[in-house]
């Protein structure tokens, strides 16, 4: 059907470089004649409605300093530059507002759990009821199929629980999210992550938060400090999640892949190398997120004015903002449907 679909089909596209590049390869049997200047398969990377993504706090915000009418004319990567007026202190104190109402919405899931079913106490550490808005917090949040490597975090405990019960710089992750009913490997991996949040070794400080939707979205993508995406190269068509993480300045920390090939500017995020040794990629790349996380985003997380701003990290929170909210916009993506399909087909239609 797939084959069918695409001989019948006058454009086609991916939704990423990346992906535009491996379907090209995919399907070259069926168009082996097509020049590369001309491809059959094109690409128009995906984007994000701001005005649903964009907390409303944080849109008060850029209100006040990127001037009337900046929503109107959101894909225009200009008007973005205006991030820089906002000061350092007013942007973290949002941020920071933002990260106590994710958690507090968290442990009330947890309580409200524990009053209605009287579920068992480890279950009620596992919710998150112990997690802490003065940590660096992690956030994982989408479909735990197989290649997203959901629990890849876990490949080395004892160096992972040296950095959640860090005496003076922890870390704290929120972990959320549902597998296909069919994805048997996906719901161990789900099943891993849930007894990792129960062990008291881990200090309360893996959450998995049950009945993922979009509410519990909107907190995670605002509210976390970082957005943690590791997938298997190239399976990550796209991804949107953490599109909508860094318009809120929550920087990535992502293998390079969909969206992040073309989003990562070596400022605003971070970009674990991703490597296969013998087949299996997963020990090296959680060798580097782990090295990553303990000699570059702990430190500079950690790092603050005597006012209690860390304002290097802001730095970084601005540099995601600037980078992602004109060029991975629905706004921007829909222009470019116009521009490259929807008016040529028209004038085909009408020629006819």
């Amino acid at each position: 059907m797939t084959a069918l679909a695409l001989r019948l089909s006058k454009y086609s596209n991916a939704v990423s470089r990346k992906h535009g590049d491996v379907s090209r390869q995919m399907w070259q049997c069926l168009w082996p004649d097509t020049k590369a200047e001309r491809p059959a398969i094109d690409h128009i990377t995906n984007g994000i409605h701001l005005p649903t993504w964009i907390e409303p706090k944080m849109r008060l915000l850029f209100d006040k300093h990127l001037g009337s009418g900046w929503l109107e004319d959101h894909d225009n990567p200009v008007i973005w530059e205006m991030i820089e007026k906002i000061p350092d202190e007013d942007l973290w104190k949002t941020h920071y507002w933002l990260k106590i109402k994710l958690i507090d919405a968290i442990r009330e899931r947890t309580r409200l759990r524990w009053a209605e079913d009287r579920v068992n106490p480890s279950f009620v550490v596992a919710g998150g009821t112990l997690l802490d808005p003065s940590l660096l917090t992690l956030g994982f949040a989408r479909r735990f199929a197989a290649y997203k490597r959901a629990d890849l975090i876990f490949s080395d405990l004892d160096r992972l629980k040296r950095m959640l019960n860090d005496r003076w710089r922890p870390i704290q992750i929120i972990f959320a999210g549902k597998a296909h009913p069919a994805d048997d490997p996906g719901k161990r991996i789900l099943q891993r992550i849930f007894n990792a949040s129960r062990d008291p070794e881990m200090g309360g400080r893996i959450a998995f938060v049950e009945d993922y939707g979009e509410q519990l979205a909107q907190y995670l993508v605002h509210g976390v400090d970082v957005w943690l995406n590791n997938p298997i190269p190239p399976m990550e068509a796209s991804g949107t999640s953490g599109m909508k993480a860094a318009v809120n300045g929550v920087p990535q920390l992502s293998i390079l892949d969909g969206w992040w090939l073309e989003g990562y500017n070596g400022k605003n995020g971070w970009a674990p190398g991703h490597q296969e040794l013998d087949g299996n990629g997963n020990q090296a790349d959680a060798a580097e997120i782990y090295r990553i996380l303990e000699e570059e985003i702990i430190p500079l997380y950690y790092k603050v004015s005597d006012q209690g701003i860390p304002n290097e990290w802001v730095r970084v929170m601005k540099a995601s903002i600037k980078s992602s909210a004109a060029r991975f916009s629905a706004r921007r993506m829909v222009k470019e449907y116009v521009d490259k399909f929807y008016t040529r087909a028209l004038k085909c239609i009408s020629a006819k």
